[in-house]
């Protein structure tokens, strides 16, 4: 995987500066982005990794098992370690993570306590001769966080919108609708307009605002 296509797969698995797109092998991407040791790309990783758990696809231990050589493995350890420390600071978790640290020794548990305290303390992290800056560390992957919640606020405003469609559809025509919004947003109707709506949806409009119709129908649908 060249340096383009790697990249190409980085958009399409959501980092924050980047646009998603079509689906891609999680595993060997999170495992291309290790072996790059490309310092600004690990900076990323806790946001890829992060991004790269919610497909059903992700196995670290995979990962694993794409990476050529020991030193890489190590690394990639390494890394789930400063990623569990990003997402302990902010109080979050995942099932790879719950599973690989009953695994982990003491001394590795500890240090991912203390690399939690430099990202609060905004000390840099570092091991061998890399060293990562926890304010780059803490502002990518807040700004994947904020992304993921206007998705879901957008998913969930597409959803009641949905809903609110299909219930006009079945109380009012596609002509009363119209009429009942143009009526609500205090738009002009004819005469004929007017009378159409007196006459036709007015009626059902009482009766939906009918609390005790309203509390009756709840009901009925709990049961």
């Amino acid at each position: 995987m060249n340096q383009d296509e790697l990249m190409r797969n980085l958009s399409r698995l959501g980092l924050p500066m980047l646009q998603p797109s079509e689906t891609v092998d999680v595993n060997a991407t999170v495992a291309e982005v290790v072996k790059s040791e490309d310092t600004r790309l690990w900076e990323l990783f806790p946001t890829l990794l992060a991004n790269a758990s919610e497909d059903y696809r992700f196995a670290p231990e995979d990962v694993y098992g794409l990476l050529p050589d020991e030193k890489s493995k190590e690394d990639l350890h390494k890394l789930y370690l400063l990623c569990a420390s990003l997402y302990s600071f902010y109080h979050l978790s995942y099932p790879w993570w719950e599973e690989l640290k009953k695994r982990l020794p003491a001394e590795e548990k500890s240090l991912v306590k203390t690399w939690r305290q430099h990202l609060a303390g905004n000390r840099t992290i570092a091991w061998k001769d890399r060293e990562f800056d926890p304010q780059r560390l803490k502002r990518s992957f807040e700004l994947y966080v904020e992304q993921n919640a206007e998705k879901s606020r957008r998913r969930k405003e597409k959803h009641e919108e949905f809903s609110l469609s299909y219930a006009f559809s079945q109380l009012f025509t596609p002509k009363q609708t119209e009429l009942f919004r143009r009526k609500l947003e205090g738009l002009p109707m004819t005469k004929t307009e007017q009378e159409y709506y007196s006459r036709s949806v007015k009626k059902k409009v009482v009766a939906l605002a009918n609390a005790e119709l309203h509390d009756m129908a709840r009901k009925l649908l709990e049961q």
